[in-house]
């Protein structure tokens, strides 16, 4: 199961159940998918596909809920954010 923990602009932001423990999310949009670390600060794990504008809109978001993604992450995985 892959819960969405938003869709804005047509990116979608999920993660991956049963993946690993160290928090982040995935952003989809058409055939592109990128990984955003959330911890120990956001950045940019993998790309595949986006562009640099792109991924300069999807970074400024994923900044913007970062708090949010968290917390929905350690609700779906059982994490505590101070780990």
């Amino acid at each position: 199961m892959s819960p969405k923990f938003r869709q804005e602009d047509g990116f979608t932001f999920k993660i991956y159940s049963n993946e690993e423990e160290r928090m982040h999310i995935h952003v989809l949009k058409a055939e592109c998918e990128a990984k955003f670390w959330l911890e120990p600060r956001i950045e940019l794990a993998n790309n595949y596909g986006f562009n640099v504008k792109e991924l300069r809109k999807i970074s400024q978001m994923v900044e913007k809920y970062g708090n949010d993604f968290k917390q929905q992450f350690t609700a779906h995985i059982g994490k505590r954010v101070n780990d």
